[in-house]
């Protein structure tokens, strides 16, 4: 048994993303105006607040504004107002067709919203934090649920300096028990101990699978005549085929800079296509080449996004602690965006929580949670747009999208049917046999880029000699089953370079995992097709470290 030290908190917060600051802020908002003395706790595993914050982002402050209403006085990084907004079906990779605003789904329209980095306003919500007397602590991973009596009592941080082995080296340190009241799960999309959660207490028993895409993000410093500051661009179609859905964006931000994107379903069934190569690719559409032509490509990130919407939430409340934000699924991605429905499912998480710590016999269990979430507008908005993406799987981008102009614009998503996605996207992979293999063109350098120079962008790192964090719970199913009956579609799917498929000294395929190069996506955890593969967290501080994503 390692001997641990132990700390204790009212409440301890699992991730510093914008669901959990939001949750810190409001708790020490509340304490401060019922003058109760609450010690909150956020753990990130990231190197620095904002280290793995990944995101469009084009932000609603609605949450903000609720949160902070101040937050222009204080001199919070959101300056950029969106100006203008286009829409593009993407034909060919020549032909496009610019779609009338009256022909978009409203969700789609970005009046009055904001282009940011979300890492940097993480950053600001961890400065009001800290100044309410929050303790954050960057560089803790949150690697395992304190569990008693099946109840949640906190979490034990990662221990440090422990060999590829297992043993300890001479720099070991144990993890610490935090130990809480309550506990607040925060990570984000897939997170690991969240999974558990989920599973242990059965909380998606009333839920469709929760559904993903794979999201990827670039920032490119561009010539000023290129530059239109607060432009908006989105688009769908190429290089997408018709049985693959998903969207690709570009934002023009502030400082001449551009964020360029694409976002890939992960329940497509061609084990060949590479979500990678479909998004550099795209960068040669001229809709985007005659903005990133002659510019320079300055980051690179990608992240898993839960997007199954209304119909995949789970119950987010269980003794011991509350499940928020995208590790609960809580995306509105009607809009593409989430970072204001995180807010304030953080907010009301904290609302919860004070009046628990309030009562003379709280209850372990915030049932109450339940009851305030379905009374805010998030509730209502994710209940309007619970078909926007079952409809495009079931009828196709053309028809889908119009049904979903129709239910939004008119009826504001109270068409009175229900569409839902009854499957798993790890489940719908198609043989390699019967499937059309992608010859993917060759990087140019220029605008397209290979992986391992585009892993060197996101200032990822990770020490070598640590247990590998990708777990396989067979490791003969990569080659005998995989690569036998899928081509072993991780060479592909992973947008980092982590999985090869070699050969060892007999000729013989071989499964390498270079967990250094792995920019914390999850998307292996969730496309699998075996479910063979289990992220969990690595040495703390590991990962992408990226400046302003």
């Amino acid at each position: 048994m390692v001997e641990r030290e132990t700390m204790e908190f009212d409440v301890v917060i699992v991730g510093a993303g914008p669901a959990g600051l939001s949750c810190a802020i409001r708790l020490a908002q509340q304490a401060q105006e019922k003058q109760q003395e609450l010690m909150i706790c956020v753990v990130e595993k990231g190197s620095e607040v904002g280290a793995h914050i990944l995101s469009g982002a084009v932000l609603e402050t609605k949450a903000l504004d609720e949160l902070v209403p101040n937050w222009k006085e204080l001199g919070a990084p959101v300056t950029t107002e969106v100006t203008h907004d286009d829409i593009y079906l993407f034909q060919t990779e020549e032909k496009s067709i610019s779609i009338p605003h009256i022909a978009v789904p409203k969700t789609f329209k970005n009046h009055g919203n904001y282009i940011v980095s979300m890492g940097n306003v993480c950053r600001w919500l961890a400065e009001q934090a800290e100044n309410l007397g929050v303790e954050i602590f960057p560089g803790f991973s949150a690697h395992s649920l304190i569990l008693e009596n099946d109840e949640v009592k906190g979490i034990i941080t990662g221990d440090m300096g422990v060999a590829n082995d297992g043993q300890p080296k001479d720099s070991y340190m144990p993890g610490m028990e935090l130990r809480a009241k309550y506990t607040v799960f925060a990570e984000g999309c897939r997170g690991h101990l969240g999974k558990q959660l989920i599973k242990k207490f059965n909380l998606d028993q009333d839920a469709t699978p929760q559904h993903y895409g794979l999201g990827f993000k670039e920032i490119w410093q561009v010539p000023p005549e290129q530059h239109k500051e607060g432009t908006v661009v989105h688009g769908t179609g190429w290089p997408l085929d018709k049985e693959t859905s998903g969207g690709s964006f570009m934002y023009h931000a502030e400082n001449n800079q551009v964020v360029v994107g694409l976002i890939v379903d992960l329940n497509y069934t061609n084990p060949y296509l590479s979500p990678f190569d479909e998004f550099q690719r795209m960068k040669h559409h001229p809709v985007f080449k005659a903005t990133l032509e002659g510019a320079e490509r300055i980051s690179y990130g990608a992240r898993a996004i839960a997007k199954g919407g209304f119909h995949s939430l789970p119950k987010m409340h269980f003794p011991g602690g509350l499940l928020i934000g995208c590790d609960a699924g809580t995306l509105n991605f009607a809009k593409i965006k989430g970072n204001h429905t995180a807010m304030k499912s953080g907010m009301l998480a904290a609302d919860s929580i004070v009046d628990a710590l309030a009562s003379d016999s709280p209850s372990t269990d915030l049932t109450d949670f339940t009851h305030r979430f379905k009374s805010s507008w998030v509730y209502d908005e994710l209940y309007q747009s619970r078909n926007f993406g079952p409809v495009i799987h079931k009828f196709g981008k053309i028809l889908g999208g119009a049904y979903n102009t129709v239910d939004q614009n008119l009826f504001n998503g109270a068409l009175p049917f229900t569409f839902k996605d009854n499957y798993h996207d790890h489940a719908v992979l198609q043989p390699a046999i019967s499937s059309l293999f992608i010859d993917y063109p060759k990087p140019d350098g220029k605008l397209s880029f290979d992986k391992l120079s585009s892993v060197f962008l996101s200032n990822t790192n990770h020490e070598e000699s640590q247990p590998c964090h990708l777990q396989l719970a067979d490791t003969s199913i990569p080659i005998d089953v995989n690569l036998a009956r899928f081509a072993e579609p991780a060479q592909r799917y992973c947008p980092a370079g982590v999985y090869e498929v070699t050969k060892d000294d007999n000729q013989q395929p071989k499964f390498v995992i270079n967990a250094q190069n792995c920019v914390h996506c999850k998307t292996c955890d969730i496309k699998d097709p075996s479910q063979n593969i289990t992220w969990v967290t690595p040495e703390g501080a590991g990962g992408p470290n990226y400046p302003n994503m």
